[in-house]
Formats: C-alpha cells, structure tokens, sequence
C-alpha cells in the first residue's frame, strides 16, 4: 500500500469515527508539496473537497516579516469556511482573486464528507480547534525552499528575495513558536 493509499484509509477512518463532515488540514514549508498532496488526496477520496489555502492570504502581508505567518487569513477561514463546514450548515465564503487584487465574488462553502485545506501556517492555534485530521509534508525547509523559488521561476515568478528575506524566516519562527511537525496526526511521506 502507498502511502498516499495509506493516508486515504486514515481520512475514511476518521471520517467514519467522527459521523460528520471533516476537515483535513494539510500544512509544511512553502514549497514542500501540500497543494499537490491536497489536490491528488481529494482525487482518491470520494466526496471530497479541496479548498486552496492561497485563497485566504493578505497579499500585502504575506509578503512581510512576522513571527506567526500573520499574513495567513485564519480568522476568515475559521469563520467563513471551517466552522458552517464542519456543522453542515450553509455559508458564503470569498476567496482571494489574486488576478484581481481584490477578493471574489461570496460563493457557497462547499458541502462533502471530506475537505482538505492546504496551507502555510495552518496549524496554528486559531485553527487546529477545527482540523479534524492534521498532515504535514515533511520534507526540510531547505530543500522545500529550493523546490518553492524553481516552481516560482518556472511560473514566471522572481520571488528569490521574497523567499530568503521573508519566506524563509517567517517559517524558521513559525516553527520554534508552534511546533506544527509535531502536533501533525501523520507525517508525509512516512519515510
């Protein structure tokens, strides 16, 4: 069994011990694979969502120095999105239109069994409450880092300084104040 089959059978798992709409948090460094995990888990899951965590960060913030990742919008996630989703009752949420600079037109919140949250500094106190299934990429900050800036560069994106200036740092102090590889239900890969 791989261990994305093996990481399926644990979602189903807690689904079925829970008996209502989950929520699986998926976090570890920029550039350490969480939106291709998230999108290749929801592919294996019936029912399930993706929601892309890039959707709720402040553009100008993100882009900033700061201990906690405070450019990561957890309040709205929380209370736009997480909280209607996990009671199954309807909400309207609006993401972040990046082409736009602005946030998008308010959508439904989507209702399925399963919904897999991909994100940067997702496991933080503010929203761990509400994460029924934590998972964490495991893979070094350095090695996350260079995969993050040769995607950037393949897109068209010079974020080199943007990365080793704020990116970077933002995750070292992340990390010794909230830990998130250790408060992780299940590691990514297992090796």
């Amino acid at each position: 069994m791989s261990d994305l089959d093996e990481l399926a059978h644990v979602v189903l798992q807690r689904r079925r011990e829970l008996a209502r709409p989950i929520v699986v948090g998926i976090s570890g460094y920029g550039g350490s694979g969480k939106s291709t995990l998230a999108r290749t888990l929801v592919s294996a899951l019936p029912d399930a969502v993706r929601l892309r965590g890039d959707d709720f960060l402040d553009p100008a913030r993100v882009h900033r120095r700061s201990p906690d990742w405070d450019g990561v919008e957890r309040e709205r996630l929380v209370e736009d999105v997480l909280r209607p989703f996990r009671d199954g009752v309807p909400g309207e949420f609006r993401r972040y239109d990046w082409n736009l600079g602005r946030l998008s037109d308010p959508e439904p919140v989507p209702r399925a069994d399963v919904l897999v949250v991909d994100l940067v500094g997702l496991f933080h106190p503010v929203t761990l409450p509400l994460l029924d299934l934590t998972v964490w990429c495991d893979l070094d900050l350095w090695t996350a880092t260079q995969r993050g800036i040769l995607r950037d560069r393949a897109e068209g994106n010079d974020h080199d300084r943007v990365w080793s200036e704020v990116w970077e740092p933002n995750e070292r102090d992340f990390e010794e104040r909230f830990a998130p590889r250790d408060v992780a239900d299940v590691l990514f890969p297992r090796d």
